[in-house]
């Protein structure tokens, strides 16, 4: 069973030229495979459940976009479509089947998310990087051709930048991507975990996180007291500094501990090797 392709399907695709071959054909659900370079990485199962009484009372109204592989077909663009109507029961799929190339194929699956503004903003900066590392292109090329900002580009690709748990939390929408921002500008890393803990037990917002941050970068920075060097290690150090001739540094860590000698030349080489020799 075909059907003509209704106006408007492919306006979300800038640059698939929609012609009067286009159809929409009943292809089976069991021959359909997830894109793999969907950037999307969470599908909430309250939402597929809300698409799939709708699929069930409507039906599917808007079709898939398909490639034909090896072993059916790869999906596109419409992933939730296709998993609420597998979770409906349903055998085929309304899809329309294109000749794509993986990189067109990458592109698409983000502009869709991106226009229905599914993604988080972690899954948005992942579907960038990887854009920007498959297509060999730069934040300002990928900028024309979504119609994205540099700025804004460049401000989400950073995010990745943070520690995984902070990035974790972004993702799962305990902080926001103004919190992340905001944390990016933080100078001192080590401090980074405790300001996260402290957001998300008192609950700030990104205003309050912008200002401990302005505070804690102005305040000046402590330098961690050196250990003072046992005596027993200083003592040995003296030994051997006059019996080698040069510096010498003992350095003891818990099971192990390393010696290190200075020389200046393959004659001085020499020399110690024959001193330690003796």
């Amino acid at each position: 069973m075909t059907r003509r392709l209704g106006r408007g399907l492919d306006a979300i695709f800038t640059d698939i030229e929609q012609n009067d071959s286009d159809t929409v054909q009943d292809i089976p659900i069991n021959q359909c495979r997830p894109n793999p370079y969907q950037p999307r990485k969470t599908f909430h199962a309250d939402a597929i459940e809300e698409l799939k009484e709708s699929i069930l009372e409507y039906g599917i109204i808007q079709p898939l976009i398909v490639r034909q592989s090896i072993k059916g077909y790869e999906i596109v663009v419409g992933e939730r479509r296709f998993r609420a109507a597998r979770e409906a029961g349903l055998e085929t799929v309304p899809a329309v089947v294109k000749e794509l190339t993986d990189d067109k194929m990458m592109e698409l699956a983000l502009l869709e998310n991106l226009q229905r503004e599914d993604l988080t903003p972690i899954e948005e900066a992942h579907a960038y990087s990887n854009l920007m590392n498959e297509l060999n292109i730069t934040q300002e090329e990928l900028s024309q051709r979504l119609g994205k900002s540099r700025s804004h580009i460049a401000n989400i690709v950073r995010l990745l930048t943070l520690p995984d748990q902070i990035v974790a939390h972004i993702n799962n929408g305990e902080l926001s991507m103004g919190h992340g921002r905001a944390l990016l500008g933080l100078k001192d890393k080590d401090k980074l975990k405790p300001l996260v803990n402290k957001i998300r037990l008192e609950k700030l917002n990104v205003r309050q996180v912008e200002q401990l941050i302005t505070k804690a970068n102005s305040a000046p920075v402590k330098e961690k007291p050196k250990q003072k060097k046992d005596i027993f290690i200083q003592e040995r150090e003296s030994v051997l500094r006059d019996r080698l001739g040069t510096a010498v540094t003992i350095n003891r860590g818990k099971k192990k501990g390393k010696i290190e000698i200075e020389f200046f030349s393959d004659d001085d080489l020499d020399r110690l090797i024959e001193v330690l020799g003796q």
